[in-house]
């Protein structure tokens, strides 16, 4: 393997580092912040029946880039992947505040995608160069805290901007904290001289081929049941395709002399376990972000600023968590602190039905406080410990299969958690009612008690298919990943 380097010098460090937490605040703001100007973005530019896209295009660019940039940082370097990747995401930014229709402003939205894989991946890569073992989680935990903010705060800065000045000012705030980011990286990062190994190959093949099977396989996953019916010929047509191209993939993968998606990724039990593992967490998290809010103000009766309340709680828990995670593994290791977390989180998600109705507030928020803290436990060791078992030539490789997984998890859930809670509804209120129809425009007061009762139900439900996730990677861990990650000397 190769050996530890350091991309920077420790008086340097705390610049970069800067440049780090505001890279990664780009990234999360432009996850929520669009949520609350969709109005006023639709009454100026129209395209209401499409304006789902403005998140949908955004997700999919950033998750099938993800392993493009990870091979790419390993082949070339992080700070070039990282500049470019934060240049085409601020070209994409200034683009969207100039958009004149909302077809515009959605292929513009998909450049900052493009530019925002580069943004997740190599931030998370760069963490785990700038720290040895002992030290990674406290730079993962000022991150954690950052994307929780940020993401948190999002719908809130998007609201305030859109009311008070103009929704491309959501767009336009990028750039000058992009800038300040990208002149800090410039300046501060010097990656130490690379071997000469000849001319490098880039497997462009492969990465056209990712793109194109992971496009079609989430776009199918994010529209089917909202756009066309599950089994419909879109549907169809768009699964059977991304089906062929996975074949292509792997195919062109095998046969390519530097793969985007190497073998090993898969052949490695920790890698591969925990890639499953964080599959899984992304499947789970869709249950509280998407649908607590529902359940908060539709059967709770909240305000949308309490109901938001309810939700972030888990943004206190999950950081001081996934910070203290390091006092655990260090003594019962990374695969048995991550089966703690998940194992509580198992518990908390399937205690959540048994929450009495309609209860008060306090009990939801009380769940997600103690979700927070448990899945910090669960999701730091694991990233720490994958990026300790590979060398800096294999690191973006490895941190950007985990971080896809994760996104791909998100996907899936939000597309199966979506057909459960509306198939829940329509049997409990008859005829094909859904979540959305059925709760738009409508306060906790004056939802019909019969209403409430099938929103609390359809909710719980998901609530109990993210139980099942997090049983499912419990029993991955346990089977699948070493009971000792076989962590490299720093």
């Amino acid at each position: 393997m190769a050996e530890e380097r350091s991309p920077a010098s420790t008086g340097r460090r705390g610049a970069v580092v800067a440049a780090l937490m505001l890279t990664m605040a780009l990234a999360a703001l432009d996850s929520t912040i669009v949520s609350t100007a969709v109005p006023q973005i639709v009454g100026d530019l129209g395209g209401f029946s499409y304006f789902s896209w403005l998140f949908s295009g955004y997700l999919l660019a950033v998750t099938v880039t993800l392993p493009v940039y990870g091979k790419l940082s390993d082949t070339f370097g992080r700070k070039p992947v990282l500049v470019a990747g934060a240049a085409v995401f601020l070209l994409g930014s200034l683009l969207c505040a100039g958009a004149w229709n909302m077809g515009a402003l959605i292929a513009f939205r998909i450049v900052q995608g493009l530019g925002g894989g580069a943004l997740q991946g190599t931030v998370q890569t760069l963490a785990a160069d700038l720290y040895p073992l002992k030290e990674r989680p406290k730079i993962q935990a000022k991150l954690s805290t950052v994307w929780a903010v940020s993401a948190v705060a999002g719908p809130g800065v998007g609201g305030v901007l859109a009311a008070y000045a103009d929704w491309r000012w959501i767009f336009l705030v990028n750039l000058p904290i992009g800038a300040v980011a990208l002149w800090l990286v410039v300046r501060h990062l010097h990656e130490p001289e690379r071997e000469s190994a000849g001319r490098p190959r880039i497997d462009w093949a492969g990465a056209l081929a990712v793109f194109a099977c992971g496009g079609v396989l989430l776009t199918a996953l994010v529209q089917g049941g909202v756009a066309w019916p599950w089994l419909s010929a879109p549907s169809v047509t768009l699964f059977g395709t991304g089906l062929a191209l996975a074949g292509v993939v792997v195919v062109v993968e095998r046969r390519a002399a530097e793969p985007i998606i190497p073998g090993w990724v898969w052949r490695r039990r920790t890698i591969a376990a925990v890639n499953l593992a964080l599959g899984a967490l992304g499947l789970l998290m869709v249950a509280p972000s998407v649908f607590l809010p529902t359940y908060a103000q539709s059967v709770l009766g909240l305000a949308p600023v309490a109901a938001g309340f309810v939700l972030s709680v888990w943004t206190l828990s999950w950081p001081v968590s996934a910070a203290l995670s390091q006092h655990v593994y260090g003594r019962i290791g990374f695969r048995d602190t991550a089966l703690l977390g998940i194992g509580t989180a198992t518990l908390i998600l399937f205690g959540f039905p048994f929450l009495p109705y309609p209860g008060s507030a306090w009990q939801p928020a009380l769940l997600m406080l103690l979700l927070g803290a448990a899945l910090g436990l669960f999701q730091l060791p694991l990233i720490v410990g994958v990026q300790s078992t590979v060398g800096w030539a294999e690191r973006g490789t490895a941190t950007a299969s985990v971080l896809f997984c994760r996104q791909t998890g998100q996907t899936i859930g939000a597309s199966v958690f979506g057909a459960v809670a509306n198939g829940v509804l329509a049997s409990r209120l008859g005829g094909a009612s859904d979540l959305d129809s059925v709760t738009r425009g409508l306060d906790g007061d004056g939802v019909p008690e019969a209403t409430r009762h099938a929103i609390a139900d359809a909710v719980h439900a998901v609530y109990v298919g993210a139980g099942c996730a997090a049983a499912l990677a419990f029993v991955v861990l346990l089977l699948v990943a070493p009971r000792r990650f076989p962590v490299l000397k720093d």
